[in-house]
């Protein structure tokens, strides 16, 4: 059996979203790319890369991973890019997106000749959670007031609209969507391409999938734009676990697990928005509290119903775990980092990267 902890893909659940995602490019017209910044585990571009046309970044490292191993197009963002990076942004990108009009006015002249894009912040969002609010008061995510993007309308040829998060309602989407169009109609109808950025659950169930590729292509349609779309957790939702197994058990008012894992390290954007991890089916009559083995006191996965009590060496499987997991793991208390293992549509499992003692200290100095 093989050694936990690790993040299991499994590619004939990853090849489910990226169908929907090809269904969506054809009845649209839009074009995807991957948001690197959810997911970025390049073993597995050689499947995406036949369902997608490329990649978008939020850094400079994002986006030279993105040109070298997943290629199509490459879209560089960054919040802001620094004076000794932006020439090799440049070299990488087919399209380079920036945050503000003093970005746009510094850095257009170092482009070497790639379509320059902005940021537009509509000032409404989906988000729910401060934190992760692009339209939150003061936030610096992009240009919104149209009068001064007019100014610098020669030098762009698109727009950046990220404004969804977590979005699973069309509705919602669609009016914001009417808000956006009545706000920056002037602005659209002059750009050949706009990204609608991610945050759009397209890819779940019970999606009216057909009616949002008609908004879509209505869209385009109107402002004679291409439109693209940046999944990040519709590329990859349902597609992994993270596989742990019990080292302890004890009682201190609840039954509790500590798994070989921790919430901090492997799931840290879980502990970050205060949600727990998932276990399926989530059912019988034991309940514990599964914690993670780091020192901190709040490193606990959530509290979950099992058919049997647990017992050392039992293994348990958390859900959807592909989405700011592996891109965010970290060398907290110097917990044994997952591999991470793809299971191939042959059903077949192999390791594809494992982390050692070499790795933790070279991360440090």
């Amino acid at each position: 059996m093989m050694k936990t902890p690790y993040y299991l893909i499994d590619t004939s659940k990853l090849i489910q979203n990226l169908e929907k995602i090809a269904y969506v490019r054809e009845k649209s017209g839009a074009k995807a790319l991957l948001a690197l910044k959810c997911f970025a585990t390049w073993s597995v571009f050689d499947l995406m890369r036949g369902y997608m046309d490329g990649t978008t970044s939020s850094s400079l490292f994002e986006t030279r991973l993105g040109h070298e191993q997943f290629g199509g197009e490459t879209h560089a963002y960054s919040v802001a890019y620094d004076d000794n990076e932006i020439d090799e942004v440049a070299s990488y990108a087919n399209k380079i997106i920036f945050n503000s009009i003093s970005q746009l006015e510094r850095y257009a002249a170092r482009a070497a000749g790639r379509p320059c894009g902005l940021r537009l912040n509509p000032q409404i969002s989906s988000s729910s959670f401060d934190l992760a609010d692009p339209a939150r008061p003061f936030s610096r995510l992009g240009e919104w007031d149209a009068g001064k993007v007019e100014a610098v309308m020669r030098m762009i040829s698109g727009f950046l609209i990220h404004n969804n998060c977590e979005n699973t309602d069309f509705s919602l989407f669609d009016s914001m969507l009417n808000q956006i169009e009545e706000r920056f109609s002037s602005l659209l109808n002059r750009v050949q391409w706009v990204s609608l950025g991610g945050g759009i659950h397209f890819t779940g169930d019970g999606y009216p999938i057909d009616a949002f590729c008609a908004r879509l292509r209505a869209f385009s349609q109107r402002h004679d734009v291409q439109v693209y779309l940046e999944p990040g957790e519709a590329s990859i939702t349902r597609s992994t676990t993270l596989e742990v197994t019990v080292l302890d058990t004890l009682y201190n008012g609840k039954h509790l697990a500590i798994v070989d894992s921790s919430i901090e390290a492997h799931m840290l954007d879980l502990l970050i928005y205060r949600e727990s991890a998932k276990v399926a089916p989530d059912e019988g009559p034991h309940s514990y509290l599964i914690c993670g083995k780091s020192c901190l006191a709040g490193d606990i996965f959530g509290e979950f119903r099992f058919p049997a009590k647990l017992q050392v060496g039992d293994r348990i499987s958390f859900q959807d775990a592909a989405g700011y997991t592996m891109v965010k793991k970290n060398w907290f208390n110097g917990v044994q980092m997952p591999a991470i293992v793809i299971k191939d549509l042959d059903g077949s499992v192999r390791t594809v990267r494992e982390f050692t003692y070499a790795d933790y200290k070279q991360s440090l100095s």
